[in-house]
């Protein structure tokens, strides 16, 4: 069992930064393939960023990319999530997600994803 807990979240203006941190539980982090996830409302949770255990592997929805950054920090059993350039289209529930593997592909899938965080507000003004 893994326990996520995301915090970091808050109310930016747009072109503002925001750095969102998940913290887990257990003793094999570096087992786990890490992601975000983010949901607004009346729409599917999507993919935005995710990471392999080690750290080499990443993936970055299109977009975000060059403005979202995803680390680990496996001593510290957390993940970050680094938000520059935020838009108002950023707006939505951030989710932290994890899943044993090593493959990146494994987070890909919401469905398929057995643990989560609680989720954290992530809004964007114009």
């Amino acid at each position: 069992q893994v326990q996520l807990v995301e915090s970091g979240g808050g109310l930016v203006q747009a072109g503002g930064s925001l750095r969102l941190s998940c913290a887990a539980s257990g003793r094999t982090f570096s087992s786990y393939v890490m992601g975000w996830f983010r949901q607004c409302p009346g729409k599917e949770r999507e993919l935005v960023i995710g990471i392999t255990g080690g750290g080499g592997g990443t993936y970055y929805a299109d977009s975000v990319k060059g403005r979202f950054t995803i680390s680990r920090d496996n001593a510290k059993n957390t993940v970050y999530l680094q938000m520059n350039s935020l838009k108002p289209e950023d707006t939505a529930v951030y989710y932290c997600a994890a899943k044993r593997g090593e493959w990146i592909g494994i987070i890909r899938n919401y469905e398929e994803v057995p643990y989560w965080g609680q989720g954290t507000q992530v809004t964007v003004s114009s």
